[in-house]
């Protein structure tokens, strides 16, 4: 290859060229898409980092969806005049979004915040969801008939959109559901000219070590998935459920934003890995040559995790389970079944029965009238749906004091048919006493109200660090009304630097995100929860959309809970500083009630239940 040095006068009179050219040349011509009949379903995240996904919103009258690109003339006309139509159908609950195939988050939310935008602006960044609808040109607009199984309604310019709707609102048929868009810049979709290519790909080589990678640890036999992926029949059986859940972001079920952090045992599909299989599946799954890489390396679902092995030591606890009605929680206790002091380096939880399981958490008790422990005592184990081995970093240990109790809550939840459960523990000790030790504190507020009905509730509380602290885990919970939820961490200096997002949380899939690498905390650093809690009528998971929500222990109530694992940047095993931990503590209900961070209490932050 040559390479050629321009001076920069050359470059510039070839800049200035090129420029002249682009303007002077008519735009190129779209590549030719289908408008699709209905609207497959797909979850996008938008410009603030919230999860929209289109059949959630199965009981909306209409969703009026158009294509968007920074900058474009025919993007910023057709949003502003949808901004109106948006003012105008608000009560009837007809719903507005863009979708932006283009450009970046950061450069899509410059231009809705200077634009001022009235709607979401969702980031559609593999191009699957332009490709589907067949957008070719920013300014297309899409009204979406949810009521008759999200039907394509119209497809057009923004001039007919009203009309467009109206007609859905009264379930009459619009009068010219298609129009052509000829106004606006061509989007640019490079997959569509390489149909020929997606029928080439390799199930042997490609598709299979994907799912032998992201989703074979659930779907083998005994696994906790509901089917096994190991041939090639199956997945080929299994295609559309496996794109509409890949498509609805639902699967695999890892949900922290991929571009805030970089965790261990990162479960989500790569870019490329998401456009590879679901290209594959719109080329119709095609066998191809070479071997069934699945079948061939068919496995069953190992007792205990194989990175871990067998635990060191085994805890049962056994409990029946009725077939209805509320169960308290069931405090159980065991004697100590450690010899001296231990540290764990690993807790592994298997649940007897996942389906009445809502969660495990535990401590270590100190026996009554005995002299304080030299350790400081924590959790011992913990559970919710979906949850992975907790695995103590690198050159830390979760202590557990010698002689007490091993104290366990576990909260069940019925079914209508009566179970008996046999969750065990198991535990993975250090031989010998580690550098660091491992501590948990929880983000919460325990005054938290979500009003009846509310589709967007905001909770937020902090805890104030008194010293450096590296962080281990961010493990986030709230039962079936949490929607989304971020961390972020608010320096003494103002600055402020977002930890994890989960754009869209899944009550059926809690997990510990383990960053890389530590994350260092300085002194005097808050670190802020934000949850968005869905009380709405849209959530079909919501227990009851009719009443005002407080913190309790049910599944029905609600919790805004963080749970953080980190040490101490100058504790060791040697030099053990629990007065730390209490002046943490001392932060907790300020940061319950502060909502803006600012370290004051103002008269109008006394929200909820206080």
């Amino acid at each position: 290859m040559r390479s050629v040095l321009l001076t920069t006068a050359a470059a510039a009179v070839v800049a200035a060229a090129f420029a002249a050219s682009a303007i002077s040349a008519p735009a190129p011509a779209p590549t030719a898409a289908a408008i699709p009949e209905r609207a497959s379903n797909f979850q996008l995240t938008d410009t603030t980092r919230l999860a929209h996904e289109l059949h959630y919103f199965k009981a909306a009258p209409a969703i009026v969806l158009v294509s968007q690109v920074n900058g474009g003339k025919a993007s910023r006309e057709a949003v502003a005049q949808l901004s109106k139509l948006q003012a105008k159908y608000k009560d009837q609950g007809v719903l507005f979004y863009a979708i932006n195939s283009k450009d970046s988050r950061d450069a899509a939310a410059a231009e809705a915040k200077a634009q001022k935008f009235a709607f979401p602006v969702l980031l559609d960044e593999l191009q699957l969801v332009g490709e589907q609808l067949g957008v070719q040109r920013e300014g297309e607009v899409f009204v979406v008939a949810p009521k008759s199984g999200f039907k394509v309604a119209y497809h057009g310019t923004v001039a007919e959109t009203a009309k467009a709707i109206d007609a859905v609102l009264t379930g009459a048929p619009v009068a010219n559901p298609r129009v052509e868009v000829k106004a606006g810049n061509v989007i640019a979709f490079p997959e569509r000219a390489r149909k020929a290519e997606h029928s080439q790909i390799s199930y042997s080589t490609e598709i299979a070590p994907i799912i032998q990678e992201k989703c074979v640890a659930c779907h083998q036999e005994g696994g906790i998935a509901p089917f096994a992926m190991d041939s090639y029949d199956i997945v080929k059986s299994m295609a559309p459920m496996i794109k509409e859940s890949i498509m609805a972001e639902r699967m695999p079920p890892y949900f922290a934003d991929p571009h805030i952090g970089t965790f261990q045992s990162d479960m989500a599909l790569t870019f490329e890995q998401n456009k590879k299989l679901i290209h594959w599946i719109e080329a119709g799954a095609p066998r191809g040559a070479g071997g069934d890489t699945l079948a061939l390396n068919k496995s069953k679902a190992p007792e205990w995790p194989v990175a871990l092995g067998k635990p060191d030591l085994v805890v049962t606890l056994p409990a029946d389970v009725p077939a209805s009605g509320t169960v308290a929680y069931q405090n159980m206790q065991v004697t100590n079944p450690f010899q001296g002091d231990t540290w764990l380096k690993a807790i592994a939880v298997k649940p007897g029965e996942r389906t009445v399981l809502h969660h495990v958490t535990s401590n270590h008790t100190p026996d009554r009238g005995a002299p304080p422990p030299k350790l400081p005592g924590g959790s011992v184990g913990s559970y919710t749906p979906g949850a992975e081995p907790q695995v103590i970093a690198t050159g830390a240990g979760a202590p557990v004091p010698a002689g007490g109790k091993l104290s366990f809550s576990m909260h069940y939840t019925t079914t209508g048919k009566a179970a008996t459960d046999q969750t065990q523990i198991g535990y993975y000790t250090l031989k010998a006493a580690p550098e660091f030790i491992k501590r948990s504190t929880v983000i919460s507020d325990f005054a938290l109200k979500i009003p009846k009905g509310e589709a967007r509730h905001k909770e937020i509380a902090y805890l104030e660090f008194p010293a450096d602290a590296y962080i281990y885990t961010l493990y986030p919970h709230a039962h079936y009304r949490g929607w989304s939820v971020e961390l972020k961490q608010k320096t003494p200096d103002g600055k402020e630097s977002m930890l994890i997002s989960l754009p869209k949380y899944d009550f059926n899939w809690q997990r510990d995100y383990d960053p890389i690498e530590p994350i260092l905390i300085k002194a005097g650093t808050k670190l802020i929860a934000t949850w968005i809690y869905d009380n709405s009528t849209d959530n079909k998971a919501n227990p009851d959309p009719s009443i005002d929500v407080t913190w309790g222990e049910q599944s029905w109530q609600e919790m805004m809970y963080f749970r953080v694992n980190y040490r101490w940047a100058d504790e060791t095993v040697s030099n053990i500083r629990n007065d730390l931990q209490g002046k943490l503590m001392e932060s907790r209900m300020i940061g319950a009630l502060d909502t803006n961070a600012d370290g004051k209490v103002q008269i109008d932050e006394f929200t909820g239940t206080m």
